[in-house]
């Protein structure tokens, strides 16, 4: 009676184990379900900048100007949708410098134009440069990274990676021109009228308002909750032609002497976070 009371029960267990295996295995998975499911990916982390104001004075110097070096001062306000996503803008205002290369060049000029040399004068080369006094941009950001740093083991400080990309905006200045300029750069072939072929006393038509793209990347280390450094690369693309002079040789300065360039800058300025107080994951 005994041994056939054991056999039965080893036959209900077998039967069990092959019923359990049979069972899908999306039907086991459910009955498994994990303790972190719905958990965040760390747990009391600091959300140092979902759904807060960032308001950043800042200084930026242009990296890669051929004549005119810029410093300028301005303001950039960000709004942080969440973690990752943010829009906002930026405007500054500086001041221009000749560069080195600029300097080399003004110091090799004749004083006045000589009839027949293709070269500039002094001043017609120095009136015929354009300085960025004033641009800014408006964009949307990316956070993709963010992060902790250690130094020597005590030190801790949050920080984060963000990329931008939108639409910017610079108004170009130039002092052209204080000596007589051709009225009609290139004459007119449609009316028989020649030009001068000397493109040194055309206007230089490298003012004005320009449009075109911005894009930038950096990094914010934190000081604290509500305040951070940040340190930018910005670079502000539109047509130009910082000379001002016959950039394709063909005797006159036109349009078709702008070219679609860069504007490097390096940024450097401190945000500041409102609210202050952050909240945190669970």
């Amino acid at each position: 009676m005994s041994r056939k009371y054991t056999v039965a029960s080893l036959v209900a267990a077998l039967a069990a184990a092959l019923f359990v295996t049979s069972l899908p295995a999306d039907a086991v998975a459910q009955k498994r379900k994990s303790v972190l499911e719905g958990q965040p990916a760390v747990r009391e982390r600091k959300l140092l900048v979902k759904k807060r104001f960032e308001v950043t004075p800042l200084f930026e110097s242009s990296m890669n100007a051929d004549f005119k070096h810029t410093l300028s001062f301005g303001l950039k306000a960000e709004y942080h949708l969440s973690d990752m996503f943010s829009i906002g803008g930026l405007g500054a205002y500086g001041i221009a410098l000749n560069t080195g290369l600029t300097t080399r060049i003004a110091d090799t000029l004749p004083a006045s134009p000589t009839p027949g040399d293709p070269t500039p004068s002094r001043e017609q080369f120095e009136q015929h440069l354009n300085e960025m006094t004033t641009h800014g941009a408006i964009y949307g950001s990316i956070t993709p990274w963010y992060g902790k740093l250690a130094a020597f083991g005590a030190a801790f400080v949050n920080f984060d990676f963000y990329f931008q990309g939108g639409l910017a905006v610079a108004s170009l200045t130039n002092e052209c021109c204080t000596f007589a300029t051709d009225s009609m750069p290139g004459g007119d072939p449609a009316q028989g009228i020649p030009g001068d072929d000397d493109p040194n006393n055309d206007p230089a038509l490298n003012d004005g308002l320009k449009l075109g793209l911005y894009l930038g990347g950096g990094i914010h280390v934190f000081l604290n909750d509500y305040i951070a450094l940040d340190f930018t690369v910005r670079d502000y693309i539109f047509n130009d032609n910082p000379s001002g002079l016959d950039f394709d040789a063909d005797q006159a300065v036109e349009d078709e002497d702008n070219r679609f360039l860069n504007h490097l800058d390096l940024g450097v300025g401190v945000s500041i976070f409102l609210p202050t107080k952050i909240k945190r994951t669970r």
